[in-house]
């Protein structure tokens, strides 16, 4: 056997391969994983040009991937004030009267990850904001980057003064009197706005997307199952982002069909499908067959607390659904974004009437499902791709915003992780950043705690639900690389393997889950390439 190009030694490795659960080290050449045994088994392999790596008592694991994440539409949405600590009314004014004073004549006040539950009782509403932002325009994101708060300022500049109609269930939220509130309900109604609002040059989003990947691969990451194409100039984007050197993360991009793109717009989206660069391919498509509960939007069964949620995200949902079988028929897989009951018994519904597929399909997010739908994502292969994280926006005692709109009963089947495991589904895991945080031991502590990591104090919300250790590791690995048809090439140390790797301080499969949260990264691998190491 050829000389290796990286030797890892000096490790505790879980491999996640039933024929060789551990191992001691491993070897690599040509970004391929070519031995896996103990340091004296691959002592041969080490040559005049092997770089050789003694990790001293780490722990590494197959490279974890991020089944749900953001960083190219995250760029335009995480930006200007994080209102993630605006807990009330007094300290978002408080907040925003500082950023006015602070705005340059012309410029917005721009911020993001503002919580529902900062209103309480009180209507999402322009009044709430324009005295203390006086003539500044604002833009406000709600944490769902489903809706937007945009001041008076703001609307009268993109003209907005009444409603809207749209080609998707989409809302600019006026009163009784027609006035916009300045609540704006989707996408197409946020997308009035967006395009005054001023945008950085691209050599500025290249050099935050470059750091946003760093960071993501500083926590572990070695991949990310990336849910938009939709920022203008994405792909101009990745293309330079990858000159001159290769990306800190591989990223597999599933650009979105929406109501109205008919054939020509699926048509479209199939020969997307070609586009690739080094680190990065289109790997799918993105749907979406609801919004968000705490928007009025997710498709229920049965109308929410506030009399909405009765309407699919699509017009006309076997649209939706011919869409689906056009792009299975080609061979493209889908991901949908399905939050309500019948949201994801709708795209069950689709993938069992296509009889045998031809493409793997999944659904993200499943925030309230009942019984009856649990074993059909096994029976069927649909994968169900869940964010930990999103658990930090309710609370246990069902006070938030989230809890009261759907009522009690819907509200105890909240993230239903442990049970789609245990009926048999491929559970993957993932952040949906920038809704929540990127960091990996993040995602793997929440799917163990059932509350945000380091928060011993916060009660976990239905703890029952709760992944054990390598459930939550597989969730980032093996389960994530079957859902995109990878699992013969990722997601397991074995000789033939991608060598994707993650080193950690702790044993993520021993320690506490509080532990594997704040625990360093000793060491971050893409295809054989050291994209991270701490000293």
């Amino acid at each position: 056997m050829a000389n290796a190009d990286l030797l890892v030694t000096g490790a505790r490795i879980h491999t996640l391969d039933p024929a060789r659960p551990t191992a001691g080290a491993l070897a690599v050449t040509g970004g391929v994983i070519t031995a896996v045994g103990e340091p004296a088994e691959l002592t041969a392999l080490r040559g005049p040009g092997t770089t050789v790596l003694d990790l001293a008592g780490a722990t590494v694991t197959p490279g974890l991937t991020d089944g749900h994440t953001h960083p190219l539409m995250g760029l335009d949405v995480a930006t200007g004030l994080d209102l993630s600590g605006c807990r009330d009314l007094a300290a978002l004014r408080t907040a925003l009267a500082e950023a006015a004073r602070a705005t340059p004549r012309g410029g917005w006040v721009t911020g993001w990850n503002l919580d529902h539950n900062t209103f309480r009782d009180h209507p999402i509403d322009r009044t709430a904001i324009d005295d203390v932002l006086g003539a500044v325009p604002a833009f406000l994101r709600l944490y769902d980057a489903h809706s937007a708060l945009v001041s008076g300022r703001a609307l009268e500049i993109a003209g907005i003064t009444g409603p809207r109609p749209f080609a998707q269930r989409a809302e600019v939220v006026c009163d009784a009197g027609g006035r916009p509130t300045g609540h704006l309900v989707e996408h197409a109604a946020i997308d009035l706005v967006t395009p005054f609002v001023p945008a950085p040059a691209a050599a500025e989003r290249r050099a935050r997307l470059l750091d946003l990947l760093r960071g993501m691969a500083a926590t572990g990451l070695t991949t990310g199952h990336v849910m938009d194409l939709q920022s203008p100039g994405a792909l101009e984007l990745l293309a330079a982002a990858e000159d001159g050197d290769a990306l800190p993360v591989r990223l597999l991009i599933h650009p979105w069909c929406m109501p109205g793109d008919g054939d020509e717009g699926v048509d479209r989206l199939i020969a997307l499908q070609r586009q690739a660069g080094r680190d990065w391919r289109v790997a799918g498509v993105k749907f979406f067959i609801d919004g968000t509960v705490e928007g009025g939007t997710a498709w229920l069964e049965h109308p929410d607390c506030h009399g909405q949620g009765t309407d699919a995200f699509w017009p006309d949902a076997a649209e939706y659904t011919r869409a689906l079988h056009r792009l299975d028929a080609a061979g493209v897989a889908t991901a949908t974004h399905a939050i309500g009951d019948a949201g994801v018994r709708h795209v069950l519904d689709g993938v069992e009437a296509l009889g045998t597929p031809r493409a793997r399909h999944r659904i993200e997010h499943i925030e309230t499902v009942p019984d009856a739908q649990l074993p059909r994502f096994a029976a069927l292969g649909v994968a169900a791709s869940m964010q930990p994280g999103h658990c930090a926006y309710t609370r246990a005692d069902r006070t938030d915003a989230w809890s009261r709109r759907l009522g009690r009963e819907r509200a105890e089947r909240a993230w239903r992780c442990r049970d789609l495991r245990e009926a048999g589904a491929t559970l993957v895991l993932g952040s949906d950043w920038p809704i929540s945080g990127y960091d990996a031991r993040g995602v793997l502590a929440a799917a163990r705690l059932r509350r945000p990591a380091g928060s011993p104090d916060t009660a976990p919300v239905r703890p029952e639900q709760a992944l054990t250790a390598l459930m939550a590791l597989e969730g980032c690995t093996t389960h994530a690389a079957r859902a995109v048809g990878e699992e013969a090439v990722a997601g397991r140390i074995a000789v033939g393997y991608r060598a994707d790797l993650t080193a950690f301080g702790v044993d993520p499969l021993a320690a506490p889950a509080d532990e594997v949260a704040a625990a360093p990264v000793r060491l971050t691998v893409v295809g054989g390439r050291v994209v991270h190491r701490a000293d």
